[in-house]
């Protein structure tokens, strides 16, 4: 009898994906995509509300500045918790759960009377971000054939890169118009909207209790394998915000841009990331692990490259789209090396890696704020963030060497234990 490799996760909605399924996935994915969306607009869209929301609750700018806080913990804790709370569920169920969640949040954060409850409401919006993406990463790389998993989880990501080009500008015009309350009733109903989709398009699972149970989920989770490819995410991802959390003042004040072009600039970011989202999954089907290396190399080129591409206004533009296209061509080798790494508790690993991107937001924040005040000049986070990739691709490395040795951790009896080969982890698979 054949066992299960590291590439196949042992819980599936199906055996294997027959030829209807196959003609079904892209509606089925369109159905994660649209969840994706809504989520990817709420997560942003506060950045741009704030003095409306400040002003409305009689609350100062760097106040308001800690919802979007608010909603990074949310996710940062959310994910792993949902996850594993949940890993006994149908996961088309969970998934529908998820978004009654971010429906109820959402929901919430347009009736909050005051500051505090509307950042007990940001917290809540945010505990189904990360979980959502992993039990859908995995739902989408179960419906579709091996070579093809790194791009259903791209078509996946699309929402929510999509959602920065659409969702986050729209939502944000809204808010400015209608008052900012009204951008979070315009969300729920997106995610209402999801919720049908899902139960429309997401086939029936039969998937039961998964093999290793709770325990055996946490404890994939120790594997060294697992926590170099969180790191590389943490590393690569924190580079990005490291330059993009002040892509502002650089525009402005370097590349001599009006205020009023900037949003139009922020929405180049994402027609960027969504090239870069669809050209990773692509790439990653043949080679993940090149696709990674070559993403970052690109991203530490970029970003080593702001100062003199940010003294112009055209190649500023230009920077603007060739960082989303550089930092979201890791994205899917990223997810899809998690769940390979952690094949007994897929949904858990996919929503730490969602985890790790949260803290990646914050901490590449932090960072590139420090260079800034330092005194370094205003383009001084993008090269923060280029030592930030390096070390990412210094990280990514090691776990190319530990793959090659074939080393890798698995739960046991409750237990740990070393498997020893010379055969790289991803070119195991089972002949017949």
């Amino acid at each position: 009898m054949s066992r299960p490799t590291p590439t196949t996760p042992p819980t599936k909605l199906s055996k294997a994906p027959t030829v209807s399924a196959r003609r079904t996935t892209p509606l089925a994915l369109l159905a994660l995509a649209v969840g994706a969306f809504g989520i990817g607009t709420t997560e942003f869209v506060m950045m741009g509300l704030l003095p409306e929301v400040a002003d409305d609750l009689g609350v100062s700018i760097p106040s308001a500045g800690h919802l979007v806080s608010a909603y990074a913990l949310g996710v940062v804790i959310g994910a792993p918790l949902l996850a594993a709370v949940t890993a006994r569920m149908s996961r088309r169920k969970v998934l529908m759960g998820l978004m009654g969640l971010f429906i109820a949040g959402n929901a919430l954060s347009a009736f909050a009377p005051t500051y505090d409850y509307l950042l007990a409401a940001r917290f809540l919006s945010g505990l189904p971000h990360g979980a959502f993406f992993g039990v859908g990463a995995v739902v989408a790389t179960s419906m579709v054939a091996p070579e093809r998993k790194a791009r259903s989880v791209s078509l996946m990501f699309l929402g929510l890169t999509v959602a920065n080009v659409i969702g986050v500008p729209v939502a944000t015009a809204m808010g400015q118009q209608l008052g900012w309350r009204a951008t979070f009733l315009g969300v729920s109903v997106i995610g209402v909207a999801a919720i049908a989709a899902l139960a429309l398009l997401i086939p029936h699972d039969r998937v039961g209790a998964p093999v290793t149970g709770l325990r055996g989920e946490l404890a994939a989770l120790r594997s060294l394998p697992v926590w170099l490819a969180l790191g590389t995410t943490v590393a690569g991802f924190g580079a990005l915000f490291s330059a993009y959390s002040y892509i502002t003042p650089m525009l402005t004040d370097s590349a001599g841009y009006a205020d009023s072009s900037v949003t139009l600039l922020l929405a180049l970011f994402g027609v960027g990331a969504t090239i870069g989202n669809l050209v990773g999954g692509r790439l990653a089907d043949h080679s993940m692990r090149g696709t990674l290396f070559g993403g970052l190399v690109s991203l530490i080129a970029v970003l080593g490259a702001f100062p003199l591409l940010m003294s112009t206004e055209w190649s500023a533009a230009l920077a603007v789209v060739l960082l989303g296209v550089a930092a979201f061509v890791t994205g899917s080798p990223l997810n899809l090396m998690v769940m390979e790494r952690a094949s007994t508790a897929p949904s858990l690993a996919s929503s730490a890696n969602q985890a790790a991107f949260n803290l990646a937001n914050a901490g590449g924040a932090w960072i590139g704020g420090l260079a800034l005040a330092a005194g370094f000049g205003v383009t001084s986070p993008a090269l923060v963030g280029a030592g930030l990739a390096v070390l990412g691709l210094g990280v990514a490395g090691i776990a190319y060497v530990v793959d090659r040795r074939g080393v890798r951790v698995t739960p046991s009896a409750g237990r740990e234990r070393v498997v020893a080969s010379h055969v790289p982890v991803r070119a195991e698979k089972v002949h017949h």
